[in-house]
């Protein structure tokens, strides 16, 4: 199959991290930092019944990632080399990042948000709902993140208690 997908972005994410070394990677470490989501002229209609919700998805381009690493060393657990299919790790054959992000306000332009890990500048690709009926699942594993959760738990009490954690 030699079929190329393409991408145009719907706008722009301006982030307070500037760099890859900047943005928050640990549980604990998503600090309430705000961006601002620009969506562009042609895109903001589809902003409409957007404000009710509390979280949304936010799908963009991990622009600033060079490469791709099959094997990789994950933060969580730098001893070992994991699949990249089993990581977060941005140098990925398609260097697609995605998100949930509290969703503080609905501009004419774009959005305000907040809880973010994305760096400034990273192009939107897509804008979902956060729907916890669709998104939530039961009986959940975490293959090789069981034997590391024990030391994160400390990070993220909130994570434990609901049943949630980001890595």
């Amino acid at each position: 199959m030699k079929t190329e997908i393409r991408f145009k972005p719907i706008g722009v994410i301006h982030s307070p991290y500037r760099r890859i070394e900047d943005a928050p990677r640990r549980p604990r470490s998503f600090p309430a930092a705000k961006a601002t989501v620009k969506v562009f002229a042609r895109y903001r209609a589809g902003l409409r019944d957007l404000g009710g919700f509390s979280h949304v998805l936010l799908v963009f381009h991990l622009h600033l990632s060079r490469g791709c690493d099959l094997m990789c060393r994950p933060f969580v657990d730098p001893t070992r080399r994991r699949g990249v299919f089993a990581t977060r790790s941005p140098r990925r054959p398609n260097p697609i990042g995605i998100t949930v992000v509290r969703l503080l306000k609905v501009r004419k332009d774009g959005l305000e948000v907040s809880h973010v890990d994305m760096v400034d500048g990273s192009p939107l690709l897509d804008i979902k709902p956060y729907i916890p009926e669709i998104s939530r699942k039961e009986h959940v594993q975490l293959g090789w993140l069981e034997s590391v959760l024990p030391e994160l738990e400390g990070e993220s009490s909130h994570a434990s208690r609901s049943g949630e954690r980001r890595l």
